[in-house]
Formats: structure tokens, sequence, C-alpha cells
């Protein structure tokens, strides 16, 4: 203690020697982040089952003794990579359907080529999907299936169900899956017909890259990004918490560019002229009403959605045909809902619950 001055010198010099300690360790932990390659994703054991252009089908090989006899088809959205719902053993959606007894299958994507930026809506709610489902319905034997879309995923499976409404598909469900295209504000402003000239992009560059999707996304939390890489830097030497943000970030910068013409449709047919909503939606010259899906359906949304608002999905329950339908809103965002600690003690155990006595 310096008599003088009230200090204790020797209990500063510690505090100093201890960040300065801290300091060292964060940046060698931080060296360790840069050179190491993260988790590996997506390993749950599985088969292509078919592959063409875009599309890749999947088959999970089962985990379960006994399995139910309805297959479960997943669709992912067309900018996302599914591996979001096979991230690692432990906290896998597909890992923990397949130990509790569902044959899983998945229809996943790849960036659309250059020459593929004349596939459109046609393309994948005529073609792409019911190609899938044959695909299942012969590989696993059965006629019913069941089908889980994630998001965007979700609109394209709304889509087929509601034109191919006698079958096969025996369930449905959605995950954050947007109906009032009036409510994904950011969206709408920047996609104002005003100001954006659609043909003129696709013209242009054919194939939306997947940088301009991820900055539209960005645009909704635009300080997020930041936020995350400060929350990174305090939690750098907690092995588990990178492992975590690591198998995130990964799939958030992940995006997949969009094929011109399936980008114009959206934008037009969606964004524009709302047309699922406002009940004159078609594909193909085949019309697409909610109203006609009579299959049980359940819709998962997530209480802090900043992508798919609530305002935007709360619809999809009341214009359904079915009488055995449901919504329920769970704690968590976009991504939450369906993948990580928040997913597997709400979301997974719900879905379980709810599909296991419909597919029989």
């Amino acid at each position: 203690m310096n008599a003088s001055t009230g200090f204790d010198v020797a209990s500063i010099a510690e505090r100093v020697q201890s960040e300065v300690q801290r300091a060292i360790q964060r940046s060698i932990k931080g060296v360790e982040y840069i050179s190491s390659s993260g988790p590996s994703l997506g390993s749950t054991p599985k088969d292509v089952l078919y592959s063409r252009g875009t599309m890749n089908l999947y088959h999970y090989r089962p985990m379960a003794s006994e399995v139910y006899r309805v297959p479960i088809l997943i669709v992912m959205a067309t900018t996302n990579r599914g591996y979001i719902l096979d991230l690692v053993p432990g906290q896998s959606f597909i890992e923990f359907m397949l130990k509790r007894g569902y044959d899983v299958y998945m229809l996943d994507w790849t960036a659309p080529k250059p020459e593929e930026k004349t596939l459109s809506m046609e393309d994948y709610v005529l073609d792409f999907i019911p190609e899938s489902v044959r695909r299942v319905q012969q590989d696993s034997g059965e006629q019913d299936v069941s089908v889980i879309g994630y998001c965007f995923g979700g609109v394209l499976s709304l889509l087929y169900g509601s034109i191919f409404n006698d079958g096969p598909m025996k369930n449905l469900i959605c995950f954050t899956t947007p109906i009032d295209f009036r409510e994904m504000k950011l969206f709408q402003n920047f996609s104002d017909r005003r100001y954006f000239d659609v043909d003129k992009l696709v013209d242009s560059v054919g194939n939306v890259p997947g940088d301009m999707i991820m900055t539209s996304f960005d645009m909704l939390r635009p300080a997020s990004r930041v936020f995350s890489q400060v929350q990174l830097w305090d939690n750098i030497w907690n092995d588990e918490y990178v492992k975590g943000y690591r198998m995130m970030d990964r799939w958030g910068t992940d995006t997949l560019p969009l094929a011109g013409e399936y980008f114009r449709q959206t934008v037009k047919n969606l964004m524009w002229d709302n047309k699922l909503y406002n009940d004159s939606m078609t594909v193909g010259g085949r019309e697409a009403k909610l109203a006609n899906i009579k299959v049980p359906i359940l819709h998962a949304v997530a209480e802090h959605d900043h992508i798919v608002p609530y305002d935007a999905a709360k619809h999809l329950i009341p214009r359904i045909g079915s009488g055995d339908k449901e919504e329920v809103m769970l704690k968590g965002g976009h991504v939450s809902l369906v993948a990580g600690a928040n997913a597997i003690k709400r979301l997974w155990p719900k879905l379980d619950s709810w599909l296991g006595k419909r597919s029989t």
C-alpha cells in the first residue's frame, strides 16, 4: 500500500497482469479460430437418391429399429442449404427425426448454373417437387408422403399441395412460412415497383447473386452482424460458444443465388401482387388456392422472427381448407426456431408429437 496515495500498488499490478494474460489468451484463441476450418456440418449418413441440375434429393439412412410407415420429404428454401437441419451430432434435426423412427428424405438445392437462369416457379412446383415425391414413393414403397417446408420451401410446398390436392401428400408441416407479402416490410421497400426494375436486373445478370440476397437479409438487422462478432470476441475462449457461432455464421453467409426467371416471378406475383394472399395465384395456368389443401397441417412460427414477421405468417392456418390444422408459436427467431438449443427443447418434440400420430 502506498501511504501517500492510498493505492494498493501490488493489487493494481496483479489486475494489469491478469488483463494482459487475458488479452494474450484471447488473441491466441482468435488465431486458432481463423486458422481452423470449423465443425463438419451435414454429416448424418445419407445417399443421393436423385440429382438433376440445381436439385438434389437425399435419403438419410435409418437410425431406429422400427420406422413409421409414412416417409417425410423436407423441402428446403431455395436460398439456403439444407445442412441447417443437420448441423452436428446432438444438434441435428435430421438425426433427431431418424432416431424417433421417421424415414427422412430432403430436397436440397445447389447454385443454379448460368444456363439455368430460365428456371421458373413452374419448374419448382410442377416438376422438382412432384418428381421428388415420386422418387420417395418408389424408394420407400409407400404412396403417402408427409412434406415439411422451411421458409420459402414452405411456400413451394403450399403451392404444390394446393395444386396436387388429391394426393399423395398426407401431412404438411410449414416452418416460418410467409403468406401476406405486404408484411415483409423491408423486402417490400427493397422491391418497390416504383423504383425496382426487376426485368432489367434479371435480363442483365441472369441469376440473382447470393450476395445481393444476403445483403437484403442483413439490412433487416443492420447491426446484428457487428454485434455477433463482438459477442464472439467476448466469448472466444468458450469452445462451445465458438462452435455454435461458426455453425450458424457459415450457414447464414452461405446464401444461394436464385434463378433469374424464378426471382422475377417471385417479385411480381408475390411481392408486388400478393397473389397467394389474394387467392389469385396460379402456377403454369393451374389454380393454387390454399383452401384446396385438405390434409392435416402444422405451421410453426417464431416469436421473434425478423425475416418472416408474424403478421406475414398468421393468415396461413385460417385460409387452409383442412379441418385438422394448427399453428404453434414458439420462442426464437427465424433460424433458432429450427436449429440450436432452443429448437431441441421446443420445436423438435412438438413436431414429433404432432407428426407421430399422423404417420402410421
